[in-house]
């Protein structure tokens, strides 16, 4: 079990217990502690723990704002500032490995940091956002398709989950076990995707030639009866489902559009600035 996972389950049942007391709960005995300064979250053995931690908290969660998720992480964020307390008390701030996390998670900082304020690539244009979603629709095609995947490195890998397909094992289960692609975790369920017949390199969103072309030939629940070789990796495909492509509204695109072609403005201005620095650097290899 992972130890971030453990630190709430910690949490939870420390609360649970009344192990922790926190600032509200010592509001109703303590007139000491009455009112919090302003902006101020909790005190924890009078170290301040100011409510942008809790804000930073529930944006990097995505979860919806609700007093519920503001209890939870109103909570870890006590129990993590206890436990650093306590830490530091046996000098575990000095120990290498803390030291270590320390110098990487600063670099990582200031090099983010640098790189947001020095790379200032051209902005994104309506016009620019309208042409890629038209680009997009352009590729689809008359149906649409989900698909899960089984990538494996090698063949005997690949001939072992196709036996148990066929001994009737559920496909996502073999995913959770085999697999070694990202999609693992959610079994190997790829998002809906449509393409234009005959299929076409480089407008088949994403999706290998190869998976896409065996895509369109299975019906509905099928798998593929060979991997598929892709970069090496052997890949069985199952069509979940297809249904009549559904294009969704510009409106509805667009914001997710300008944030992708943002994103990709800024990597190639910062490899620009970045390779302006190399020219200069003194760099031996």
């Amino acid at each position: 079990m992972r130890p971030t996972i453990l630190i709430l389950m910690a949490v939870s049942t420390a609360f649970a217990l009344g192990g922790i007391t926190s600032a509200s709960a010592q509001n109703a005995t303590d007139p000491l502690s009455a009112t919090l300064p302003a902006d101020t979250l909790a005190i924890v053995n009078g170290v301040a723990i100011p409510q942008a931690r809790l804000r930073e908290a529930l944006h990097a969660s995505r979860q919806p704002d609700t007093p519920q998720a503001r209890q939870f992480f109103k909570q870890e964020l006590i129990t993590r500032e206890l436990l650093r307390q306590y830490a530091e008390k046996q000098n575990y701030d000095t120990k290498p490995e803390v030291q270590q996390a320390v110098s990487v998670a600063k670099a990582a900082a200031e090099t983010e940091l640098y790189m947001r304020n020095n790379v200032h690539p051209e902005p994104v244009s309506e016009a620019q956002v309208k042409a890629r979603y038209d680009e997009v629709v352009g590729t689809l095609g008359h149906e649409e398709y989900k698909l899960r995947i089984i990538s494996v490195a090698d063949d005997a890998a690949a001939e072992t989950v196709l036996a148990k397909i066929k001994a009737g094992i559920a496909f996502d289960a073999l995913v959770r076990q085999y697999s070694i692609a990202s999609s693992k975790e959610e079994g190997g369920e790829m998002p809906w995707v449509s393409f234009k017949t005959p299929i076409t390199e480089g407008k088949t969103q994403g999706v290998p030639l190869p998976v896409a072309e065996a895509a369109i030939r299975l019906p509905a629940g099928g798998v593929t009866p060979v991997p598929i070789v892709v970069n090496n990796v052997r890949v069985i495909v199952k069509l979940e489902a297809k249904r009549a492509t559904q294009v969704p509204a510009y409106d509805e695109m667009k914001d997710t559009i300008r944030q992708q072609l943002q994103a990709a403005a800024f990597n190639k201005a910062g490899a620009r600035f970045v390779g302006g620095l190399v020219k200069t650097a003194a760099i031996q290899e």
